[in-house]
């Protein structure tokens, strides 16, 4: 294709960078699927809540509904099996807050009036802090929770104790 108004240099270019842009884009799409990471959406037939819980759905899954506020998550400690596929909805009841778990590919803006969507897997025991990563007022940092991930018979041994 020859294009007049431009010469030669300036049209490798343009299309060197299409072309890069279509390799970039493919190659975050790919990954993420490799991956199994699940795009953040927003959902809108689910109602914004006022009580933050985890709830038990099926032997290692949970839907988590996490509540933003000045300046704490509820619930901020939450405890779960390794293996455990979580489904978390957040919302705020008062500004804008950040939701993000340290170490894993999750991080969600928390808006009042809005709830948003995440699907993780915790395959691996451990403790992985949850952080509010947009400044959202003089307490912001003291913003965070904690998902502790047991391996499963420390997890049932807690959860007979809890009881």
């Amino acid at each position: 294709m020859k294009w007049d108004f431009i010469d030669e240099y300036e049209a490798w270019a343009f299309k060197l960078s299409l072309g890069l842009i279509v390799v970039f884009f493919v190659a975050v799409v790919g990954l993420a699927a490799l991956k199994g990471i699940d795009v953040p959406t927003c959902v809108t037939e689910f109602k914004p809540f006022e009580k933050g819980e985890l709830v038990q759905l099926g032997p290692k899954e949970y839907q988590l509904k996490l509540l933003a506020r000045m300046w704490s998550f509820e619930p901020r400690e939450i405890v779960i099996p390794a293996g455990a596929k979580v489904t978390v909805y957040t919302t705020s009841l008062d500004v804008q807050h950040g939701f993000e778990i340290e170490g894993k590919a999750v991080n969600l803006m928390t808006i009042p009036g809005a709830v948003n969507k995440a699907e993780i897997v915790f395959k691996r025991p451990g403790e992985y802090r949850i952080v509010c990563n947009e400044f959202c007022g003089i307490g912001h940092q003291t913003m965070y929770g904690i998902i502790k991930v047991l391996p499963e018979e420390e997890y049932e041994k807690w959860r007979e104790g809890s009881r």
